[in-house]
């Protein structure tokens, strides 16, 4: 099984958390879906997974393959779920804004990158409203919004300052030794 992606993607590194919990058998092939000419998957973005002829071409459907693999569950609760989904629409506004910018867009004189970052604050007001996991209670709702925040940090994307849930969520994730060991390289 070989996963590929980089190891600064927040998508990526969900799913490689999940696969080293899992216990099965697999590699990472580090990929720059910007530079590739080739970069292996319709979607031009990273994560993709290749399991013989199988292949998985988003980290939503990776998680689930990887959990049922291993005998472990994917979330099945509906309120989860939507907070997992909140997670992946706080990352799409986030890292479209940083590759927007990335590019040269003046991303604060646009109504659609101005309606991106008014989205951004409105689901980590929404999130932080959510309930904690006790240490070592992660499901993956709380691990996407862990990589999810985590990368929004790394990037300097967004502020949790004032979002005390969110900022403990991080504590708790950082007594986590897998999610540390996937943390994004320090550059």
């Amino acid at each position: 099984m070989k996963l590929f992606g980089s190891f600064t993607s927040p998508f990526v590194r969900h799913c490689r958390i999940a696969l080293m919990q899992s216990g099965l058998d697999w590699e990472m092939v580090e990929l720059d879906i910007h530079t590739s000419k080739d970069p292996g998957t319709p979607t031009l973005r990273v994560p993709y997974l290749q399991d013989g002829a199988l292949q998985l071409n988003d980290s939503t459907s990776i998680l689930k393959y990887v959990r049922e693999k291993s005998g472990q569950q994917f979330i099945i609760d509906a309120k989860e779920f939507d907070r997992y989904c909140l997670a992946n629409t706080l990352l799409d506004a986030a890292i479209n804004l940083f590759l927007l910018q990335r590019s040269g867009v003046d991303i604060d004189a646009n109504l659609y990158t101005q309606r991106q970052q008014q989205r951004i604050e409105q689901v980590l007001k929404e999130l932080d409203a959510a309930p904690l996991p006790a240490p070592g209670q992660f499901g993956d709702a709380d691990y996407r919004v862990a990589v999810g925040v985590a990368w929004g940090q790394f990037r300097k994307r967004f502020s949790i300052a004032s979002h005390p849930k969110l900022q403990r969520l991080l504590e708790i994730a950082g007594e986590d030794s897998i999610f540390v060991a996937t943390a994004p390289p320090v550059a």
